[in-house]
């Protein structure tokens, strides 16, 4: 019988180093020097002299958890969540929430100079909102914990697939303030609901939505019970098959509003919404501001989602074509744009990874570009556009790495970059959004 060589998972040695950190990385993680190798530091921050644990020692860099902290930063604070030092939801909340914007610039800072050569960048004052209970949508995990004998209701541990019991989160909408612990209680008293695998939590403008994944049948004598037990916070419970189809029938359509532009989008539970709604709100503001559209430009919006860039700027420019790689994106965006009385959008579904030779919606007469793209970036379509053709390229981003990379090629095609801005989509966490203008030379 032929013999497969498997190689040896080399062993880490678990012994403490003592490091001095010198900067923060754009995953939140302390940089420090160990010998002639970097080692990212698990819950250190710049300025800290720490202990920390070996965890990874790969060729060009390490990786370790800080485990004492032997000179502390001046702006380290004491988490406020019970479930930090376990939850892998947050990673920041011992930095001061102001500092962890600096050093986030920072991190983005350096990336634009490693990625794209770009220095002295325009930072503009980052948008913001409350730093705790500023979600309004989440997914919590269900589980059944084997030593525990028993089902948790939470997030996955940091770095890990286990799971946390949480009690409440922080960081999330107040409207679900008790759903960790009323599903906690509900699906380890009954076995029928051991078969549900998690809950997409999804505060509307007009309801606070659960969606209840199963991955078997649930009785409806069953539902009824947890149907009750919900009835005093006023969730509105969607339950979702192994299918995984949503069925909207019996509810009315989620939907948030931008009551400063008369703008109201619907969106299925299944779709892409921003999770921070008040800075969704200052980033679409801040976008229009920045494009300063003077009625007579032609716009195309690349993963455009529902249309949450597009409609507004539908507003101020002469037209502008959405495309997206969503079909029910798509059908939504369209209706919104109904919806909003805005005629002069197209919408189209088209796989933005893909190549452009068949895209019926591009044109010539585009002139200025706005790009929203998932963490993979928009590089496969920016290598295909002739973007010369564009005066104007606005990018929104959740990915610096992804970001930087991109800018290099728009700035090779002879743009400038005018002005750059945070987002903290995100506080508490080692996610980084920005804004980036860039102005045809």
């Amino acid at each position: 019988m032929a013999q497969i060589f498997k190689a040896k998972k080399k062993s880490v040695s678990q012994k403490m180093l003592t490091l001095t950190v010198s900067a923060m990385d754009h995953q939140g993680q302390g940089v420090a020097k160990q010998g002639s190798k970097v080692c990212f530091v698990n819950g250190a921050l710049p300025g800290e002299e720490v202990k920390a644990q070996l965890i990874d020692d790969k060729a060009r860099f390490a990786s370790a958890d800080c485990k004492k902290v032997l000179r502390a930063s001046a702006h380290r604070v004491t988490p406020f969540c019970q479930h930090y030092q376990v939850c892998g939801g947050c990673q920041l909340q011992h930095l001061d929430a102001s500092q962890q914007l600096v050093e986030k610039q920072a991190a983005v800072s350096q990336l634009f100079s490693k990625f794209a050569k770009a220095e002295n960048l325009n930072w503009q004052a980052p948008l913001v909102s409350e730093a705790r209970h500023y979600r309004r949508s989440a997914r919590v995990a269900v589980m059944h914990d084997k030593a525990a004998k028993k089902m948790r209701v939470g997030y996955r541990a940091q770095g890990s697939k286990q799971l946390v019991s949480i009690e409440r989160c922080d960081v999330l909408s107040t409207k679900f303030s008790a759903l960790f612990t009323v599903f906690d209680e509900l699906i380890n008293n009954h076995a029928g609901l051991t078969c549900i695998s998690h809950l997409q939590l999804c505060e509307a403008d007009n309801a606070a939505y659960v969606v209840i994944r199963h991955t078997k049948p649930i009785s409806n004598t069953l539902k009824t019970v947890v149907e009750k037990a919900c009835d005093e916070y006023q969730w509105c419970l969607v339950w979702q098959s192994h299918s995984g189809e949503i069925d909207h029938t019996h509810h009315p359509m989620p939907y948030y509003t931008i009551p400063e532009y008369d703008l109201t989008f619907e969106f299925g539970l299944e779709n892409f919404v921003q999770v921070n709604p008040h800075v969704n709100q200052a980033m679409l503001h801040q976008a229009k501001e920045w494009l300063d559209l003077q009625g007579h430009e032609q716009v195309l919006d690349l993963f455009c989602g529902i249309g949450n860039f597009s409609l507004l700027i539908a507003k101020y420019a002469k037209h502008v074509i959405g495309v997206e790689g969503v079909d029910s994106a798509v059908a939504l965006a369209k209706q919104n744009a109904q919806t909003n009385s805005l005629s002069n959008t197209d919408f189209y579904c088209f796989d933005l990874t893909q190549s452009m030779q068949s895209a019926a919606w591009f044109s010539k007469d585009i002139d200025v570009l706005v790009l929203d793209p998932s963490r993979t970036g928009a590089m496969a379509i920016l290598e295909q556009l002739p973007l010369t053709q564009f005066k104007t390229i606005l990018y929104v981003s959740c990915d610096p790495v992804t970001l930087a990379r991109d800018s290099a090629i728009i700035l090779q095609a002879g743009f400038s970059i005018e002005k750059m801005g945070l987002m903290n989509m995100f506080p508490h966490t080692g996610h980084i959004e920005t804004m980036a203008l860039f102005h045809r030379r």
